[in-house]
């Protein structure tokens, strides 16, 4: 790989980790935020809540963009956009604009990771496997550490400082990127300045996003309210029913959609492309209901600061970087669906040690199941990327990859929504039981399916 090569790569790695990274710091920081804005844990998961559902709907619009506008152009607006929400999160007068600047945040972060791989597509034509891989280390490596960051920044200077320590990484990738990102090609530019607003609209299915979001984020905020205030108010039915609606008219209005923020008619024509992304929500269930779960548990209920919390889920970061190349390995010998049943036993095996914590156990102790959860993360993320594979059609490999992100967001609005209903007003230990209990089932019920599937020999090939 020549000098320009690996500065390109350099420049696009920091770009792109700065989404896991700041998905990944505020686990830690969830306790503290609880204290400083006098909140309950219900309230305050939506920070986790808005950034992972401005990241659904960002990056494929981005993506989208950035065929129009030129990739090197949403990349650089990109690192504008995370450099001004990482300033003014930190000085929000109250919550409420802690959100926005983290939606900012999530949308900033969001254009650089839609852009991010088709960059090194195009401008690294040498060892290009090898880029895509180093590029995977960032993303991957920047969520495994992210818990330890946060943990350390936090005990030492406050919550703000988990948005501040983007600026270096912000303003470095910047410079680089500016310098060794090739400039885009004219005519590709030029057409978006010649396409109306109604044909950009129509492009990025704007109706299809409206409803989405609203029928999501309205449906969120009845089921959070009703397990706050343990009861169904009116206000709550009425919000629920908006939700339903909106999910509805969405479901309608993207049957129909030229070009549908999610193409929902592909997964009835490709079932077993829909099975793989069904398997993925709930393995992003799991593994992020223990990733945000966990340091709550530590602070809340053990009373474990926030450096030591974030030592200990450390663990789990480095036991899923270790596995994911040896899974890469057994996959190409042995297929998926092994990997993948050994992952779901492995999460079974973490969600029952949980259960059997009580609150005399020693602390570490908890490293046995981010332990098991780390192995079983590096496995599913070259497992079931590989399953993607043999069950997508070459020509639509684009729209499927498209789809697995999406599905990746949507466990990991399940898992925040699983904990804060079962934890409601404040995080204790038999509510973190309770979710011990619920991971187990759900964890068991993967285990049968990928047991079937291997038995059955069905390996969602197309």
């Amino acid at each position: 790989m020549s000098i320009r090569s690996r500065w390109l790569m350099i420049s696009v790695g920091l770009g792109i980790l700065l989404n896991p990274l700041n998905s990944s710091m505020v686990s830690v920081a969830i306790p503290r935020l609880q204290n400083v804005f006098h909140l309950d844990f219900t309230v305050v998961s939506w920070i986790i809540f808005s950034f992972y559902i401005a990241s659904a709907i960002a990056q494929p619009i981005m993506g989208k963009a950035s065929d129009l506008f030129g990739r090197r152009r949403i990349f650089l607006s990109g690192l504008v956009v995370s450099f001004v929400a990482s300033l003014l999160a930190p000085l929000s007068p109250n919550f409420g604009w802690l959100i926005v600047f983290r939606i900012v945040q999530s949308i900033g972060t969001s254009m650089m990771v839609a852009v991010g791989m088709a960059i090194v597509r195009i401008h690294i034509t040498e060892k290009q496997a090898t880029a895509l891989s180093i590029l995977s280390i960032f993303l991957s490596g920047a969520a495994a550490i992210g818990p330890f960051v946060g943990g350390v920044i936090i005990h030492w200077w406050g919550w703000p400082a988990i948005f501040l320590v983007n600026i270096p990484f912000v303003v470095t990738s910047f410079l680089l990127a500016w310098r060794h990102i090739p400039k885009d090609v004219q005519s590709t530019t030029s057409v978006a300045r010649n396409m109306s607003l109604r044909k950009w609209f129509d492009l990025i299915d704007a109706p299809g996003v409206l409803l989405f979001t609203v029928g999501l984020v309205a449906l969120l905020v009845a089921l959070l309210s009703a397990k706050s205030s343990g009861q169904i108010s009116l206000s709550n039915v009425i919000v629920g029913l908006i939700g339903f609606v909106g999910l509805g008219a969405f479901v309608r209005h993207e049957l129909k959609a030229k070009t549908p923020f999610i193409p929902i008619r592909t997964f009835a024509k490709y079932p077993a492309m829909t099975w793989i992304n069904v398997e993925f929500v709930v393995v992003n269930l799991l593994f992020y209901s223990i990733f945000f779960g966990l340091p709550s548990y530590l602070q809340i209920v053990r009373h474990v600061s926030e450096f030591h919390t974030g030592m200990l889920m450390l663990s789990l970061g480095l036991c899923s970087l270790v596995a994911s190349p040896m899974a890469g390995r057994w996959i190409d010998k042995s297929g998926p669906r092994p990997a993948l049943l050994m992952s779901g036993m492995l999460m079974t095996f973490g969600s029952v040690w949980i259960v059997t914590l009580d609150q005399t156990s020693p602390v570490i102790s908890v490293c046995l199941a981010l332990a098991a959860f780390g192995i079983s993360n590096g496995l599913n993320s070259v497992a079931m990327q590989a399953a993607l594979f043999r069950s997508s059609p070459k020509e639509m490999i684009g729209v499927a990859s498209g789809i697995f992100n999406t599905s990746r967001y949507l466990g990991t609005i399940l898992s925040s929504l699983l904990i804060s209903s079962v934890m409601g007003h404040n995080f204790s230990f038999e509510g973190f039981r309770v979710l011990g209990i619920t991971l187990t089932l759900i964890a068991l019920s993967l285990v049968f399916i990928h047991w079937r599937h291997k038995e059955t020999g069905q390996l969602h090939e197309i």
